[in-house]
């Protein structure tokens, strides 16, 4: 078994199981009772599925420690509770048919990756925030709406701060909530500027051509004119 075969063999199982803990995380967050119950038994479920893959994954690659030091968000991922529905960006394989609406090219696929990326991190980012900042009786975000605008207004570095975690791990979610919209930010500006580049590109290729093609038709011309001269030579001679 190598370690490409496992990753082709456990890709889809893996995605399935990040959808049904995504599913299991907001019931536990949003819901009381024994649905909240069963859903962190399920979680529990969930996340040894997450352990045995990074286990076995490192234990099949070729080089284990640069496999270790490449792979630390995964390791994260598994570690950290408030970061294992991070893994539900997997699902960004199911989005193959947008892919082919969009194009073949790199910046179409970037858009989508971006599109789907934001809205991940916005519903799982209010979903942590709302799951650190509930019980603490001095929190301004007391409902998932309030969350939700929360995130909304972080991710897009806008921040009006009538909202603002009060805990610890609150704080914590917050920073990795503003760097994800940073990096974002940083992927909408570079994919825009390769689109004026790219069409800035494409004009003066057209350009180009239109000017070989005027250079071209002038040479024939001249060609023409000069078998005719001497074609007139040879006929007075």
């Amino acid at each position: 078994m190598t370690l490409q075969r496992w990753k082709s063999l456990t890709d889809w199982p893996l995605m399935v199981t990040a959808i049904l803990f995504l599913a299991a995380y907001s019931v536990q967050v949003l819901m009381t009772g024994p649905a909240s119950d069963v859903a962190g038994w399920f979680l529990a479920a969930t996340w040894g599925f997450f352990l045995i893959d990074y286990v076995v994954s490192l234990m099949l690659a070729p080089q284990k420690a640069r496999w270790f030091l490449h792979n630390l968000h995964v390791l994260a991922v598994v570690a950290l509770p408030m970061l294992r529905p991070l893994r539900i960006l997997r699902l960004v394989t199911l989005i193959s048919v947008l892919q082919r609406v969009a194009g073949n090219a790199l910046r179409g696929r970037v858009v989508i990756y971006v599109i789907a990326s934001s809205a991940l991190l916005v519903y799982v980012g209010a979903l942590a925030m709302y799951d650190a900042e509930k019980a603490s009786p001095d929190a301004s975000i007391a409902s998932f709406g309030d969350a939700l605008w929360w995130a909304f207004v972080t991710i897009t570095t806008v921040g009006y701060g009538d909202l603002t975690p009060t805990t610890l791990l609150g704080r914590s979610i917050a920073v990795g909530l503003m760097i994800g919209g940073i990096a974002l930010l940083g992927v909408v500006t570079a994919t825009l500027a390769s689109w004026l580049v790219e069409k800035v590109s494409a004009q003066e290729t057209k350009s180009q051509e239109i000017t070989t093609e005027e250079l071209q038709s002038l040479r024939d011309e001249i060609r023409m004119l000069r078998d005719d001269l001497v074609l007139r030579r040879d006929a007075s001679t």
